[in-house]
């Protein structure tokens, strides 16, 4: 009998709570780079360090936050804690005025991501099949990606207006004080999300985080240590933006752009999550790797606006592959009563190689000797050797 592909309703809620979400946050962060830069005054290698920093703090948590959802066998309270957290956070981000002040408030502010993501993914992946996995992880991804668009439109359209009256920095605050109210809409919905209830069969956990259940698992590894290696180049998106400042992009301009690679994001995620439902996950992640290769090359040669307009796009693919294919796969690889575990490690991969990667991006980028080229060059040629590693070890492992 073939199984139903439509989705389920919590599913939809949590499309619903991270479009809201991405509203908030993506009203701030597209300018948060300009922010620190030219308000606050801090270098490029600061804005790697407090990218690097917030990146590898949410991963981290990842870990923690999934076995411990695995171990109590509830995901609800996490989601709620973090979306929480998130909330409260985001007001402050108005309250700065030195970029130490930024660090902690993005620090604070990842904690919650943190503590939900895992335990978020885990729920979509508990309402879904094998058959529809991919669809759903796409599904809510692009409810994300489109609140993505909507934020950086709303910041395009509304800090043009506050400049005309108002400081450039008060213009900023200000655009962060109204990130809040989409913010509090999320926290207010996610309650209303239910728990499923599951029977599975019980394993024995220590009361600890222990590596050995997953030992055994050969492709669960190799796609560990093959996101690790790419996690070293992939590093924040703040310094795609930084290169279009290079290029005489302003920062009404900055958020525009960003809203279109969103929208191409929102756009990609279903198919490619469909997509991989239907010739395996593997093939699509490698491609995904690659893409993202070409899209640094793409920018470090960048020498023209309509250039990094294409360049956005491209990069709106790769994440769509990225944030949503590979969780998928991790889902995929284990029983549902180690998911959180599971994909909780694969997140504190991912978070570890986050710091390196960002800090080492902004310091090749400060440097005299190398520029931002080097940057962009490092970050292709991991990519490219994550994408081969993927395509022949992987694939011939789940072969």
């Amino acid at each position: 009998m073939k199984k139903s592909k439509k989705l389920d309703a919590n599913v939809v809620k949590l499309g619903v709570v991270s479009f809201l979400t991405d509203i908030s946050s993506e009203m701030i962060f597209p300018i948060l780079p300009i922010f620190l830069t030219a308000v606050l005054g801090a270098p490029v290698a600061v804005v790697g360090l407090i990218e690097g920093i917030a990146d590898s703090t949410a991963n981290v948590l990842k870990l923690a936050s999934g076995w411990l959802s695995d171990r109590t066998s509830k995901r609800k309270p996490f989601v709620v804690a973090g979306y929480g957290l998130s909330c409260v956070a985001k007001p402050f981000f108005a309250l700065a005025t030195s970029w130490p002040f930024v660090l902690v408030v993005r620090f604070t502010e990842r904690i919650g991501k943190g503590i939900r993501i895992t335990a978020r993914d885990v729920m979509v992946a508990d309402y879904t099949t094998k058959e529809n996995r991919g669809y759903a992880f796409g599904f809510r991804k692009s409810m994300d990606s489109l609140g993505a668009v909507i934020g950086p439109l709303a910041a395009f359209v509304i800090l043009p207006i506050l400049l005309v009256s108002m400081a450039a920095g008060e213009a900023y605050r200000t655009i962060f004080w109204i990130a809040t109210i989409p913010a509090l809409a999320a926290a207010a919905l996610v309650f209303t999300i239910k728990e499923k209830k599951r029977v599975v069969k019980r394993v024995s956990r220590p009361a600890r985080i222990d590596f050995a259940i997953l030992h055994s698992n050969k492709p669960f590894r190799l796609n560990l240590a093959i996101a690790f290696l790419f996690g070293l180049g992939n590093f924040s998106y703040a310094f795609f933006v930084l290169r279009a400042q290079d290029l005489a992009f302003t920062a009404a301009a900055i958020t525009l752009v960003y809203a279109a690679y969103n929208a191409v994001f929102a756009l990609v995620a279903v198919p490619v999550g469909k997509l991989s439902d239907k010739i395996g996950r593997t093939k699509v992640i490698a491609a995904g790797y690659a893409l993202f290769g070409v899209t640094c090359i793409g920018f470090g040669l960048a020498s023209d606006a309509p250039a990094i307009w294409v360049m956005f796009g491209v990069y709106g693919v790769f994440m769509a592959v990225f944030e949503s294919v590979q969780r998928a796969f991790v889902s995929d690889l284990v029983e549902p009563g180690l998911r959180g575990t599971a994909l909780g490690t694969y997140q504190f991969a991912v978070g570890l190689s986050a710091l390196p990667a960002s800090v080492v991006a902004g310091l090749l980028w400060d440097y005299p000797v190398f520029g931002m080229k080097a940057t962009f060059v490092f970050a292709a040629v991991t990519s490219v050797l994550a994408a081969v590693l993927m395509w022949a070890l992987l694939s011939k492992s789940r072969n």
